[in-house]
């Protein structure tokens, strides 16, 4: 065991010393990460044999379904009711429409190409589902998530996501290949249909009658409340398997729960780099268990089903987006964006293989394809704008039919020339108010949500400690920051990066000792005691406005 344990810490060394060496060089042409994973994945593994997979298999094995259970519950928390009444008529039907289209050619291009039913089934579902994880960061990368083609693209994600969770159900009650026979393919999906039901029942109704107060309780404490939800996450997936579901299926659920409160958004923003962790750990196992031989002898296929995912996939969306009434170039951003299967092809290829209802082969087709397309397609994303330039030249676009101009406004209306407020104390709560009655565009951020209750203008869940947070609060954009809070690293902290963006700051300064290192670091303003309590406190924060003073 302790032989065991050794192998499993230096396997998981060498994966991550050799995930981060790849990333960073792959970085200079501008590889999306997982594709960096999956080739240090390659090196270590069939290409160099640094990593010893075999000895540790069912642990590393574990480790690796971590990172997939952790990366269906952050999926789970990013689909709030409110994000799914928000996705649009063109998301649905793109969505949708895009899947039947990939799974029914992929499955009969499969068929062509020489592949038995059952393998040509998973060949079809996995070129159906496109990377949300590598689209959504790219377009993050260029500023363009609130763009009309953004959003659209947004939308179809979660609905693939959505499909991804039933087509895992389905797989649930495909358990073994003599389980084939219709009559048993039948039951078992019933089974595995009713569990997704009690799932569900089960997970809104502790939504709705005990998390309310349970998160109340937990929010003021970042690290019960990050525990708490793991044990949620943990517990849940526990259940699903003892429903006969996927683990990943309770994962999701439980994602789901919790994403109908205000506190999924920091709970995201928190869980985020340890999920991370376990992926890279997914994805570099995953390259390294790849027969390089299976892959070479496949190359043809793998072009084939390639060129089918980069080429099919973004027609079929340019179609469906057009008819829905967007512009042409609206309809092509969008159908670039899809141009690449997902890491949830990879998942799934891998459940089929552990089912033991395909061979390792597929996963290393999958694999390959993987790797072609979410390379190419980076590319064709990072530079979407020039490419849509000299196809609508050539004249090829007309053929869809789509209108043209229009619609090329961004649809998401960013904060801007608004005052941040971080810090509902009794002063922070003051501040907020006051200024909003005075006509200030106002943003209020405290980790606490019961903080946040009743305050007017915008108010936001987060830590101020994580720049993601201040990104999201429009921190670049914002007229003046003030920080009402009486913890000394996190104000100074925090007027240092107001000051890297060239917002005027003002900060509370608590002692003497305080406001002089506030003034060290910065500060524009420091709130002294004396007067944190009257309105000259008000006039003297207005003048920091920019015009105001």
């Amino acid at each position: 065991m302790e032989e065991v344990g050794s192998d499993l810490l230096e396997t998981i060394g060498i994966f991550v010393v050799a995930a981060a060496a790849t990333t960073f060089v792959l970085r200079v042409a501008r590889v999306p990460s997982i594709v960096s994973y999956l080739v240090a994945g390659l090196l270590v593994g069939p290409l160099f044999g640094w990593a010893r997979v075999e000895p540790e298999a069912a642990a590393l094995e574990t480790v690796a379904q971590t990172g997939i259970v952790l990366l269906l519950f952050l999926v789970g928390l990013e689909l709030g009711l409110e994000r799914i009444r928000q996705v649009g008529r063109v998301a649905v039907v793109a969505g949708v429409g895009q899947v039947l289209f990939t799974a029914a050619g992929g499955f009969a291009l499969s068929i062509l190409l020489g592949f038995e039913w059952i393998e040509a089934f998973f060949i079809g579902a996995a070129l159906t589902f496109s990377s949300t994880v590598v689209v959504v960061k790219l377009l993050d990368q260029k500023g363009e998530i609130g763009t009309v083609y953004g959003q659209i693209a947004v939308g179809i994600f979660l609905v693939q996501d959505l499909i991804v969770i039933v087509a895992l159900t389905i797989l649930s009650g495909l358990q073994q290949p003599a389980a084939l026979a219709p009559g048993e393919v039948a039951l078992g999906i019933a089974r595995a249909t009713g569990g997704m039901a009690l799932l569900l029942g089960g997970a809104i109704t502790v939504a709705r009658y005990l998390f309310p107060r349970l998160l109340r309780f937990a929010a003021s404490d970042p690290r019960t409340l990050v525990m708490g939800s793991l044990a949620w996450c943990l517990a849940y997936v526990l259940v699903a398997g003892a429903l006969g579901l996927s683990l990943e299926i309770g994962a999701f659920v439980a994602g789901l729960a919790l994403a109908q409160h205000p506190i999924a958004h920091e709970l995201r923003r928190r869980l985020h780099p340890l999920m991370t962790f376990f992926v890279v750990i997914f994805f570099v196992s995953l390259g390294a268990r790849m027969e390089l031989g299976a892959a070479q002898e496949q190359w043809v296929e793998a072009a084939v089903l390639s060129l089918f995912v980069l080429v099919g996939n973004p027609v079929i969306f340019i179609w469906l987006v057009a008819r829905s009434g967007y512009s042409e170039r609206t309809s092509f951003l969008t159908g670039v964006t899809v141009a690449q299967i997902s890491e949830f092809s990879f998942v799934f290829a891998a459940m089929g293989v552990s089912t033991g209802l395909v061979g390792p082969r597929i996963l290393s087709l999958v694999g390959a394809i993987g790797v072609v397309t979410i390379a190419l397609s980076a590319y064709l994303i990072l530079y979407n704008g020039p490419l849509y330039e000299r196809i609508a030249r050539t004249g090829l676009l007309r053929i869809f039919r789509a209108r043209g101009t229009g619609d090329e406004a961004p649809v998401v209306d960013r904060l801007r020339d608004h005052v941040v407020v971080v810090g509902m104390n009794e002063l922070g709560r003051r501040l907020v108010r006051s200024l909003h009655a005075r006509g200030a565009r106002v943003l209020a951020l405290d980790s606490d949500p019961r903080k946040l209750a009743d305050l007017p203008g915008t108010v936001l869940v987060g830590d101020v400690d994580d720049p993601a947070t201040l990104a999201e609060a429009g921190l670049r954009d914002a007229r003046l920051a003030i920080s009402a809070l009486r913890i000394e690293a996190t104000n100074k902290l925090f007027v240092h990066r107001c000051r890297a963006h060239g917002i005027p700051v003002a900060a509370y300064g608590f002692d003497r000792w305080m406001a002089a290192q506030l003034e060290e670091v910065g500060a524009d303003r420091v709130i002294e005691s004396r007067i944190a309590s009257g309105d000259r406190l008000i006039e003297e924060l207005e003048r920091l406005l920019p015009g105001r003073r």
